[in-house]
């Protein structure tokens, strides 16, 4: 979720934890992406992904957006940005995701996991 146009405190806590994978170098060529949601329209969404962005990119991971070839970044008027897919849940949650939101979701997660695949052989000639 958005707080304030940055991530939720528990996540930054998880992801401030993360020191001894970074001084390991862990995480280094994993693959990465974001999502985030918020109530309101203009709630923060993109600058979120931006906020959870940052340490993933400190650990060497490989980011993933949603690229402008799914169409749907150009037709939504709830959510979905190139920094990954956004929803507006309304006030007490209960706006649904519609089906842009879900293409772009889908998208999202098809571009991941084909990356996580192309990668693979990368990580094990380390």
């Amino acid at each position: 979720p958005t707080r304030f146009g940055n991530m939720a405190a528990p996540l930054k806590y998880f992801l401030d934890s993360t020191s001894e994978l970074w001084m390991n170098g862990a995480l280094i060529d994993k693959p990465a992406t974001a999502f985030s949601a918020s109530s309101s329209l203009h709630g923060g969404q993109e600058t979120t992904l931006i906020t959870m962005l940052i340490p993933l990119l400190h650990h060497g991971m490989v980011y993933a957006g949603v690229p402008y070839s799914a169409t749907e970044l150009l037709e939504t008027t709830q959510g979905g940005t190139p920094y990954g897919t956004t929803h507006v849940s309304g006030k007490r949650g209960d706006n649904d995701v519609d089906d842009k939101e879900q293409r772009l979701a889908l998208a999202q997660g098809k571009r991941i996991a084909r990356l996580a695949l192309a990668m693979q052989p990368l990580r094990e000639t380390k």
